[in-house]
């Protein structure tokens, strides 16, 4: 079984594979501080719900937004699972050129996602992952990674929105009545979820002023709040950064 840890700024999500497929899989919320031993008993706690236990984990990879768990990550694995834990990044081979001016700052998260949309969709295509921010990463019809844009994402917008409002008040995500509100709630709900579908669509739009054609797919813990007013995302993956993960695992067996 192969275990998959994907650690973003707000949660890290992870999962188990067996001969390819997706066996299980988690959410829990990141924490900075947190040392290899202490992800050791979150893991074993998580795993044990599902009753998966250590020593069924033959293999395991992790990629991280967080610089500083990484390596936690790959220390918690040697310690505990008995092997070690490739971390995505410099040295690691994902079978994807990378085709910018610093190859060294593509986040790990965001050239996971462009190798597992190839891997199912070919290029051009889209990655448009709805996280801490949102970013918009691009795959070639050549299959290279050629760059992206990040743009902050819903949770911060609506915590700056709210710190700044003094009358503001944090809203539920739901499905707006109208487009047009007829309370404080209703508005903030409808400007943010209708301003940033339109916000991707507006970039999606452009992008295929160069791309041409290209298939769209959103991702991240937010796509499924945002993605019904859009109108150009063509599928949604909430998995595609676990399977990107398994992808680069086995390119480099």
């Amino acid at each position: 079984m192969l275990l998959v840890v994907d650690v973003g700024n707000t949660q890290t999500h992870l999962g188990t594979f067996r001969d390819g497929v997706l066996h299980q899989h988690w959410r829990f919320a990141t924490v900075r501080e947190s040392t290899a031993d202490e992800l050791g008993a979150a893991l074993r706690a998580l795993l044990g719900l599902r009753g998966v236990t250590f020593d069924l984990l033959d293999a395991s990879i992790v990629s991280s937004t967080v610089p500083e768990l990484g390596p936690e990550w790959a220390a918690m694995a040697e310690r505990y699972l008995g092997h070690k834990m490739p971390v995505v990044g410099p040295g690691l081979r994902t079978g994807m050129p990378i085709r910018i001016d610093n190859p060294r700052e593509v986040g790990a998260d965001r050239l996971v996602n462009a190798v597992a949309a190839h891997d199912r969709f070919g290029g051009p295509c889209v990655v448009v992952d709805f996280g801490t921010g949102i970013n918009v990463d691009i795959v070639s019809r050549a299959g290279e990674y050629i760059g992206g844009l990040i743009a902050p994402g819903i949770e911060i917008s609506m915590d700056a929105l709210t710190a700044r409002g003094a009358k503001l008040l944090r809203v539920e995500l739901e499905t707006p009545r109208a487009l047009i509100g007829k309370s404080t709630v209703e508005a903030i709900r409808s400007g943010v979820l209708y301003g940033y579908a339109g916000m991707v669509d507006g970039i999606l739009e452009r992008l295929e002023g160069e791309l041409g054609v290209a298939t769209a797919i959103a991702t991240g813990g937010l796509a499924g709040a945002v993605v019904p007013y859009c109108r150009r995302i063509d599928q949604v993956d909430d998995l595609l950064t676990l399977t990107g993960l398994r992808l680069i695992w086995e390119r480099n067996r």
